[in-house]
């Protein structure tokens, strides 16, 4: 029998990692993964869903190497999802059997419409198969995670015996998933209160939930899941996933700070009760958040709750007024609780490699010597251009040098003549992989269009430009610019990223950055492709085909 499961805190489970890159573009290379789960494990994540080792060769390898280093004693529980397929729980198992704490984490879908067209099972079928997989799970490690999916489009009763037979066999969490994203906050509370009342051992299993955003309510899905019995939450930073992406951790960490005194009573606290709902550092937030878009190339809408750049401002003179002379009139939340700062540090070209490292450290930045070097040359390069260094510039530079795709294609030059009445032209040089220089000219829209044109013409390999955008880090004339852009080939995204206080220089920097990674797929054979075709064959045999939860 499953112990009791704690049920007066809730835990997060992070699946940025996992569903969060399966996101169109935000395809992550294993030491990138590595860097986000490292911000994760500092962010106070109870668990982080790392991948889905059986799906590729460098799915298995990120899983292993954040089990490995991240993995540790008082490290997050390090998860892998497994279809309810045997080649695929044992593949999860291995991957994740260097951390101390360890969970498998199975699915099968239990709709009719899956069960129906997808599956081409019957109920009972689907129910022998929960059953015996969820135990073949067991057999591996104690902690077992069990997913119905389609939880919410899925007959209540019959969501019930699945449930009710997971447990018996060994499941110590039932995840309740919103697939598609198609419930509402009444309905999916009503859903959790049911498992509640009519599983019969729901008690020896922690009730967790997952959600789409593709009706915009997801977070207001989960909070309600918990004022009805839901301890997990699972989640992803700045909200991403597959079509309009997860519920958003930030927002559903803050609400639960911010709003305690409202939900400790469905904890079994005292309202009154200081204490926090989660174990999340909540300082860590913006850094973190600010690692994983600039890792993944998805940016974060400036009004984007908690995390965007507009959440903390204000132009209306009566809100500016109000906050001058309180913050609460119109801040319910200290932008310092999340993180966010205008702390200016002293470092400037003449400051020394140790200051620059300590004050890296103090940012939450463990860096190589290998990068350390690169990073303190490009800080030595803006300082002499920029009077005042911000610690949002150090974050941006020492991002742009660790997220690097492999240096395949390297900008050597750009140079570029345009004004009203010139025709925008762009000359640049790159150094090809095989060491030689070469350089050519073109014309274009514009600076940035010349400029794209000119290193196409160089690297000479077809792609689609789908999205490109400019931030600046800092305000100022001679803030550094961070430029994201997206190019498709294939019908697959590849994204690119850099910083610069030269905004033309960075945007040939990320579309080179881009490049360099759609090149190094096509180098490869398209290995991702044929992993993913793998998978697509072993899923057609079993008749179950792989999709996110």
């Amino acid at each position: 029998m499953n112990k009791q499961p704690e049920t007066d805190r809730i835990i997060i489970f992070d699946t940025t990692l996992r569903d969060g890159e399966q996101c169109p573009g935000a395809t992550l290379n294993v030491d990138e993964k590595l860097l986000i789960a490292r911000q994760l494990a500092r962010l106070g994540v109870d668990v982080i869903e790392a991948g889905f080792a059986f799906a590729s060769p460098g799915d298995f390898e990120a899983v292993q190497k954040i089990a490995a280093e991240v993995g540790t004693e008082n490290g997050p529980v390090i998860c892998s999802l497994a279809r309810a397929i045997k080649a695929d729980i044992k593949a999860a198992a291995e991957a994740i059997k260097p951390a101390a704490k360890a969970r498998i984490h199975t699915f099968i879908s239990t709709s009719d419409i899956h069960l129906e067209y997808q599956l081409k099972k019957t109920r009972a079928e689907v129910l022998a198969i929960a059953e015996e997989m969820v135990a073949y799970a067991k057999s591996f490690m104690d902690d077992v995670e069990f997913s119905p999916m389609d939880a919410v489009r899925s007959d209540p009763e019959y969501l019930y015996q699945v449930l009710e037979r997971a447990i018996a066999a060994g499941a110590t969490t039932v995840n309740i998933p919103d697939t598609v994203g198609y419930t509402t906050p009444s309905e999916f509370g009503e859903l959790i209160r049911g498992i509640k009342e009519n599983v019969p051992n729901i008690d020896q299993a922690i009730i967790s939930v997952h959600g789409h955003n593709d009706l915009g309510l997801a977070v207001a899905n989960f909070l309600e899941a918990v004022k009805n019995g839901a301890r997990q939450l699972e989640c992803t930073i700045n909200g991403i996933g597959e079509r309009a992406g997860n519920a958003s951790l930030e927002e559903l960490v803050m609400a639960l700070h911010v709003r305690r005194r409202y939900f400790n009573p469905y904890l079994g606290r005292s309202p009154e009760s200081e204490v926090p709902l989660t174990n999340i550092d909540t300082r860590q937030i913006y850094k973190t958040s600010r690692l994983v878009s600039n890792l993944t190339g998805m940016l974060v809408q400036p009004n984007k709750a908690i995390v965007g750049a507009n959440a903390f401002a204000h132009e209306s003179g009566i809100h500016q007024d109000g906050v001058l002379k309180n913050k609460l009139t119109y801040e319910i939340m200290d932008a310092q609780s999340i993180g966010l700062t205008d702390n200016q540090i002293v470092l400037g070209k003449h400051s020394g490699r140790n200051a620059f490292r300590t004050r890296l450290k103090e940012l939450g930045f463990e860096l190589s010597e290998t990068d350390l070097n690169k990073a303190f040359v490009r800080f030595k390069e803006v300082a002499d251009k920029k009077k005042e260094i911000t610690d949002w510039d150090l974050e941006a530079l020492v991002n742009d040098e660790i997220q690097q795709a492999p240096e395949l294609f390297r900008v050597e030059l750009v140079q570029v003549s345009c004004g009203s009445n010139a025709t925008p032209t762009a000359t640049v040089t790159l150094r090809t992989p095989e060491g030689e220089e070469l350089t050519d000219a073109a014309i274009g829209t514009g600076p940035v269009d010349a400029v794209y044109k000119a290193i196409n013409r160089v690297v000479n390999v077809p792609n689609e430009l789908i999205e490109f955008s400019v931030q600046s880090v800092t305000a100022g004339i001679d803030a550094i610019g961070e430029v994201t852009i997206r190019l498709r080939h294939n019908n697959r995204v590849f994204s690119g990223h850099a910083a610069n206080t030269d905004i033309i220089v960075a945007s040939a920097q990320a579309y080179v950055n881009a490049l360099n990674r759609l090149y190094g797929w096509l180098e490869s054979g398209g290995k991702s492709d044929s992993a993913l075709r793998t998978i697509g064959e072993v899923a057609e045999s079993a008749e179950m085909l792989p999709q996110s939860r």
